[in-house]
């Protein structure tokens, strides 16, 4: 009975808060600009907060540079055998490749994990996250930055790329924990200080984020047949890799629970949610935007899964 209290605990704020932001919709109590609003604080204030305490609290080491190398293989790998399915099950959409690669580890990642293991661990998940954050800001973007006549917007691409608050988070997080900064600062008290006001500030992240996911979260327009088609590619694809990655791992540097649950939830997460944005036509950014909601649903059970069995 105690597991299941856990479990419920676990799991029922983010079915509550996704609810909640459904019902906003729905009453008209939130409006689109509100919504965008939303999410730019979550994504250029609140979350940055979170990725610098956590890369800053890191220990680096060899797996440090293992994993996230592993990680930017994988998504290429996820990429490649994302165009074969394209072309296996006969698919239409060129977005086929880009919805079975990418994790939304910003907008929703970093949320359920602090849930499962807590805010205290999200180094693990950010070590994780580091590899495919630099995939989707290199090579997804530039491929899907491609236009009509195959070239490249390759200034808007690296300006977005040097100017993004996650980037400029990301480096400065490793700046301080690589360089033993953030370790040399503890005995003064100074870095405490600095985890005080970068947690208060990293604290509205969750319900920001979920309260955002749920207003999009529309299941009346989605295409099930096709979706399906697409959403089970991806999990045929990213399961069997990541049972890959969770093996190699394991075997490099041990079973750490933490970091096996970082990798597990890594890769049940929706592909960007950024990704509509380059539909170029509404029948398009309807299919990417039903591909989204049904993989948010699926990973919200997976969740729930890895909420049940202990990770």
């Amino acid at each position: 009975m105690g597991r299941v209290i856990q479990v419920i605990q676990t799991v029922l704020p983010v079915i509550a808060v996704l609810g909640i932001g459904m019902l906003c919709r729905n009453r008209g109590k939130l409006t689109r600009e509100g919504v965008n609003t939303l999410k730019s604080v979550a994504v250029d204030i609140t979350l940055p907060a979170v990725l610098v305490h956590a890369f800053a609290s890191a220990n680096y080491n060899l797996r440090s540079v293992v994993i996230p190398l592993m990680m930017f293989v994988i998504c290429i790998a996820c990429w490649a055998l994302g165009k074969l399915a394209q072309k296996v099950l006969g698919l239409p959409s060129r977005f086929v490749p880009y919805l079975t690669t990418g994790f939304e580890a910003g907008m929703l990642g970093y949320t359920l994990y602090a849930m499962l293991y807590g805010s205290n661990q999200t180094a693990n998940f950010a070590l994780v996250d580091l590899g495919q954050v630099l995939f989707v800001f290199t090579l997804y973007k530039v491929l899907l930055g491609m236009d009509s006549s195959g070239k490249l917007q390759r200034v808007s691409i690296v300006r977005e790329m040097l100017t993004s608050p996650i980037i400029i988070a990301i480096v400065v997080g490793v700046v301080l924990g690589a360089t033993g900064l953030y370790s040399a600062l503890i005995p003064s008290g100074i870095a405490g200080i600095f985890d005080t006001c970068v947690k208060f500030i990293a604290g509205p992240t969750s319900v920001l984020i979920l309260l955002s996911i749920g207003y999009d979260l529309v299941l009346k327009d989605v295409r099930w047949s096709e979706t399906g088609k697409v959403i089970a590619a991806r999990l045929a694809i990213t399961i069997p890799l990541m049972g890959v990655m969770i093996g190699i791992t394991s075997a490099l540097f041990g079973y750490e629970r933490p970091l096996m649950g970082a990798i597990m939830l890594m890769f049940i997460l929706p592909p960007p949610f950024v990704l509509p944005v380059f539909a170029d036509d509404p029948d398009q950014r309807t299919y990417v935007s039903s591909a989204l909601s049904v993989s948010t649903l699926v990973t919200i059970v997976g969740f729930a899964i890895l909420a049940a069995i202990g990770t």
